[in-house]
């Protein structure tokens, strides 16, 4: 009975010094805690900026992501609207050459005019002729004239049903019977090798100078009268010479031919 009495006493006394040890043992480990900390804070801090950092790439690629796709859309706006510009800015260059294939017409009421665009032009530059899209099923037929509003072009020297072969007035092998503007001198404007026009056989003492417009006499029935060629840019004369020559600018710009007007009919 009395082993059983000092039990409790002793349990309790066992208590108290487990209780003291645990004290004394977090106070002997709290500046080991304190040193264990400072040395691990900088890692922690290292581990939350470079957490952080990951975040921030992350979040990089996804606004790059989103850059990426804003860019391709504004892309493919800029590149509509660049397509639209240059098929309004062809409707526009088409209409200024209809307007003025309308004004030729309205000047010239006596012509038959089918008007035709240019397809070809012969590729080795030894002949200067142009293929339009207007051929015998068209009304067109050999030796009709060729202009634009500018001035006279050539002449029809082929014909198929949907296509016709058009000689320039700058090959060697074109002649144009003509007239000097002021002075109504006439002559025949030729082709040169190379390109460009010179009008020939003008008579001596016939008035002839730089400036003066060249244009179509009618004589022999091949072109109508007045259709514009070009304009004097040099006259060459000997006294001992029967005649006399010009250098011609023609008024129409072959190496932009689109557009023609063939002259089915005239008086």
């Amino acid at each position: 009975m009395s082993q059983m009495r000092g039990t409790p006493a002793a349990l309790l006394l066992l208590l108290f010094i487990l209780a003291f040890l645990t004290l004394e043992l977090t106070h002997l480990l709290k500046p080991v805690e304190d040193v264990v900390a400072q040395l691990f804070f900088p890692l922690q801090q290292g581990l939350d900026s470079l957490g952080e950092r990951f975040t921030n790439v992350g979040r990089y690629f996804q606004d790059l992501e989103t850059l990426r796709s804003q860019n391709e859309e504004l892309q493919k706006l800029v590149n509509q609207l660049v397509i639209e510009n240059i098929r309004l800015r062809e409707a526009e260059i088409e209409n200024i050459t209809l307007r003025q294939q309308l004004g030729f017409k309205e000047a010239n009421p006596d012509y038959q005019l089918v008007s035709a665009q240019v397809i070809g032009r012969d590729p080795s530059n030894l002949l200067e002729y142009i293929t339009i899209d207007r051929g015998s099923g068209d009304g067109v037929g050999v030796g009709m004239p060729v202009v634009t509003s500018q001035g006279l072009v050539g002449r029809v020297v082929e014909t198929y049903p949907r296509s016709s072969r058009v000689l320039l007035i700058t090959d060697a092998s074109s002649s144009v019977n003509a007239l000097v503007q002021n002075s109504r001198a006439t002559g025949v404007v030729q082709g040169k090798p190379g390109g460009g026009v010179v009008m020939r056989y003008i008579q001596q003492g016939e008035e002839v100078k730089v400036g003066d417009l060249v244009l179509t006499s009618g004589l022999g029935g091949n072109f109508p009268r007045r259709l514009v060629i070009g304009q004097v840019t040099a006259v060459r004369q000997k006294d001992i010479e029967l005649f006399q020559e010009a250098e011609v600018e023609p008024t129409v710009e072959f190496g932009h031919l689109e557009m023609v007007m063939i002259i089915t009919d005239f008086e």
